[in-house]
């Protein structure tokens, strides 16, 4: 049997270790992405008497790609687009 423990710091309110056998590692990187975990103090996978830390390995998994902004501005875009068809219509 294999199962992860999340350990979830409040801060000042204390931590939160959360254990649930039922839950696959696929889960635990599901629940950060969505950020049900957030603040994770660490994660242990325990496979029969053998506890691993785990956290890296998932922290990488459940990255976010970030889509990067490059600064085009679509509202001027459409704006110039127009200007542009104005210029070239009959008088």
């Amino acid at each position: 049997m294999q199962y992860f423990v999340v350990m979830i710091d409040y801060g000042r309110r204390g931590r939160e270790a959360i254990v649930d056998p039922e839950i696959t590692r696929r889960e635990v990187v599901s629940r950060i992405v969505s950020g049900e975990y957030g603040n994770i103090s660490f994660i242990h996978g325990i496979a029969g008497s053998v506890v691993e830390d785990v956290t890296a390995d998932i922290l990488a998994e459940a990255v976010i790609p970030e889509i990067e902004a490059d600064g085009t501005d679509l509202q001027a875009n459409h704006f110039d687009h127009l200007r542009d068809l104005r210029k070239h219509e009959p008088t």
